[in-house]
């Protein structure tokens, strides 16, 4: 039997049209498909139904509701299609894609998230490239998790972040290997795709519109004072952004009361490298230890995305501090790596 792909449209430049106030969103994305893609290339793609949602979303307006109704969305059609095609906003699809990976934990078909960063609806630009690509990946391989592809590399979701910020290589995943590079024939990375045994049981959390988790970037001469003002607002998980391998300033004893204080109301601290590439290991260096000392847990080498939205994920399915302190540095579905 033909495979059929489900593609859903929620917004971004990829269907975007020039107006007076520069791109913005337009309905009629299938009628655009069908005005701008040959019918020589459209002839041979595969089978697909186009869902455009009734309310796009320009990706830097993006909500973690939002993440949760593209989960539900594949969820409720996984058993009617081959595979997934998700087109979103290139400002905030590393956060999508991160998040789909753990609410489609142990996915067994493709789920491929794609853009672009010029308009379909523009004589040059590379959303024709990208969206004709995605679908054949989506329907020609075995590609079991969710994943980015942009610009000839298929990167796995959680380990992509976007890197520039107008060129057309705009995403790539630096601590952990590409799925895929597509030139002339598609090379398939097959040591580097999850090996799990494929699940339906995704975890749909419905409270997925609370604010749980705030980012916090180490700076020189940063003081105790803001780490406290932190700690009044309702958010139970902290991710800290420091040096190198995970190091912040031991000789600033109230900063590390501060993070003390943290641990003891119960939140989550989380220690990730403002480095590209790379992770944190707390124990290289005294300034890494004393953040051990003081309750922070280290993020290993995960994005910012993938650790925003994995302690997103875990608090809004009701774990506890405690066990999201355990869980957060596990490997779920190919976030983190094991020897970190």
């Amino acid at each position: 039997m033909k495979k059929r792909i489900y593609i859903a449209y929620t917004g971004g430049t990829i269907g975007m049209q020039r107006s007076p106030n520069g791109y913005v969103m337009m309905e009629g994305f299938a009628q655009l498909i069908e005005e701008k893609i040959p019918p020589r290339i459209s002839g041979e793609m595969p089978e697909y139904d186009l869902h455009e949602y009734p309310t796009q979303i320009d990706s830097s307006n993006i909500l973690p509701a939002d993440w949760l109704t593209i989960a539900q969305d594949i969820s409720a059609r996984y058993d009617d299609y081959d595979g997934f095609v998700v087109l979103h906003g290139t400002d905030t699809m590393s956060y999508t894609t991160s998040a789909l990976s753990f609410m489609l934990k142990g996915i067994g078909k493709p789920v491929i998230i794609t853009g672009s960063q010029i308009p379909l609806s523009e004589i040059r630009n590379d959303a024709q490239d990208n969206l004709v690509t995605a679908i054949e990946l989506a329907c020609d391989f075995n590609i079991p998790e969710v994943c980015l592809y942009f610009n000839g590399r298929l990167l796995r979701g959680n380990r992509s972040l976007k890197v520039k910020a107008t060129g057309f290589d705009a995403f790539d995943s630096p601590n952990y290997p590409w799925l895929a590079q597509i030139g002339i024939h598609i090379e398939l990375n097959q040591r580097a795709l999850l090996d799990t045994s494929p699940s339906t049981a995704f975890e749909l959390p419905h409270n997925y519109n609370a604010r749980h988790v705030v980012p916090l970037r180490l700076f020189p001469g940063i003081s105790s004072q803001l780490i406290d003002a932190v700690l009044t607002l309702p958010y139970r998980g902290i991710i800290l952004r420091t040096y190198g391998v995970g190091n912040a300033p031991d000789n600033d004893p109230e900063l590390l009361r501060a993070f003390e204080r943290a641990s003891a109301q119960g939140k989550v601290v989380l220690n990730l490298s403002q480095c590209l590439q790379g992770g944190v290991h707390q124990g290289s260096y005294a300034t890494g230890s004393a953040l051990t000392n003081a309750g922070v847990i280290s993020g290993g080498d995960m994005t910012i995305e993938a650790a925003f939205t994995k302690l997103h994920h875990l608090f809004s399915c009701g774990h506890s501090a405690e066990q999201i302190r355990t869980e957060v540095q596990r490997n779920i579905c190919g976030e983190i790596s094991e020897t970190q």
